[in-house]
């Protein structure tokens, strides 16, 4: 009976369609009608990033040149109208395109995260000649990376890093900062700063500029290639009018920034799919108490498959749920209604930190039992399989998700509307 399915199950193998093809996609309805039309200009660039990255990972050579493809694209711009050579692509548009990238390498759309978040300031921004600087730049390929965390014993409410007037005259920026993701490879950086007065704020300064120094000294485990190192600023003279007020930026940031990180571990699952899925199917070595002579038909085997595939497609479906609530909040702040604008912002933050930990765990999971379809010749350095796992577990450190089940269940009991923005620094 057991050869008899085997053969039967052969046969019908013969027939089915390639992981190349339409309906191994399966990942629910586009976000758009335009959707693949769009998606089909990146795809082959994302496929070509795809081809070497466990090779850059274990040899860490970092992806100017990918990141020079997808400027290239216009991948970068993709948020922009298209008067400024953009796409126009909605928000549910660019976190689908988020997690197909992060499905070819993770640290790219990563690296990206400050770029994208810093165009949504660009879009609302009321000050027109601010805006207009910058969607020149963004169109013309330019990239921010951020600068923000210091990493050392700066103050939970005020930046060690700081600007300061010199005896001539001139505004001077003199600080260090760590986790500085993505400004290796930006022509701006992002930089959060005490202003003269004291105040929470930002600068942007060119990456190039004289006195900036930017390490590719990050040593966690996972994303590897996003250059999340440090950065250090000595006596760099600033232009004023490039200081922006924490005020001036988009209210629905922290839910947006969130909401990249979950892209990246949707895309890296859906990478763990696929490979794992090529792997069971071309496996020849089998246990004797095994349930099926080809591991391709084991139903255990499958079973573990099903489970990762289905991880990825939750997390895919809930993360195009949280955009849909950004857009929405973006499309409320050009209306003339506060209240309105600050209800779709709150929404948005809490559907995203509704949305965390589920996320995070249903990758962790698929991350770990990959290996349960495959043996112990998995942990071979060269299938580089640890990566999911280890890219899924830095990803899902940022900003604890334990405080978002937190603030999730006060705003349940007791009505308590998430904070507008978070810190993180010496108590």
């Amino acid at each position: 009976m057991t050869a008899l399915t085997d053969l039967q199950q052969s046969t019908q193998l013969k027939h089915r369609p390639s992981h190349d093809s339409l309906i191994f996609q399966v990942w629910g309805q586009d976000p758009s009608a335009r959707y693949n039309e769009l998606a089909s200009q990146f795809r082959p660039i994302f496929d070509k990033i795809k081809s070497t990255i466990n090779e850059r990972e274990k040899k860490h050579i970092l992806p100017f040149e990918q990141l020079q493809w997808l400027k290239d694209s216009g991948f970068t711009r993709l948020r922009l109208p298209k008067s400024h050579n953009g796409f126009d692509a909605t928000i549910p548009e660019l976190f689908a395109l988020l997690i197909e990238l992060a499905q070819a390498d993770a640290n790219l759309p990563q690296a990206l995260r400050v770029h994208f978040g810093f165009t949504e300031d660009v879009l609302l921004s009321p000050n027109h000649k601010f805006k207009e600087v910058w969607l020149q730049r963004i169109g013309n390929g330019e990239t921010v990376g951020s600068a923000w965390s210091e990493g050392g014993k700066e103050s939970i409410g005020q930046f060690s890093t700081r600007l300061s007037k010199a005896a001539d005259g001139k505004i001077l920026l003199n600080g260090k900062k760590y986790y500085t993701t993505g400004s290796l490879y930006a022509e701006w950086i992002d930089v959060g700063i005490s202003d003269l007065d004291g105040n929470s704020a930002s600068i942007l300064i060119p990456r190039n500029s004289e006195g900036v120094n930017v390490i590719d000294d990050w040593n966690g485990f996972g994303q590897v290639l996003t250059a999340s190192g440090t950065a250090v600023f000595e006596n760099v003279e600033i232009n004023p009018k490039n200081v922006l007020p924490d005020e001036s930026r988009f209210k629905y940031s922290a839910g947006f920034y969130q909401l990249i990180q979950l892209s990246i571990i949707a895309g890296l699952t859906r990478a763990a799919t696929y490979d794992l899925s090529n792997l069971v199917e071309k496996r020849t070595r089998n246990y004797t108490h095994a349930n099926s002579i080809h591991v391709r038909h084991d139903p255990q085997i499958l079973q573990v498959v099903g489970k990762i595939r289905g991880a990825a497609y939750t997390a895919s479906a809930i993360i195009e749920k949280n955009a849909q609530a950004l857009q929405r909040a973006y499309e409320s702040a050009f209306g003339s209604n506060e209240a309105v604008e600050a209800d779709q912002n709150a929404i948005a933050e809490l559907e995203i930190a509704q949305s965390q930990t589920i996320i995070t765990d249903l990758a962790l999971n698929a991350s770990t039992i990959i290996f349960d379809a495959l043996g112990a010749s998995a942990t071979d350095k060269n299938l580089s399989l640890d990566r999911y796992w280890r890219n899924v577990r830095t990803l899902a450190s940022h900003n604890p998700r334990i405080y978002k089940d937190r603030i999730v269940g006060d705003f349940s009991v007791n009505g308590t509307l998430p904070p507008y923005q978070w810190r993180i620094g010496q108590a």
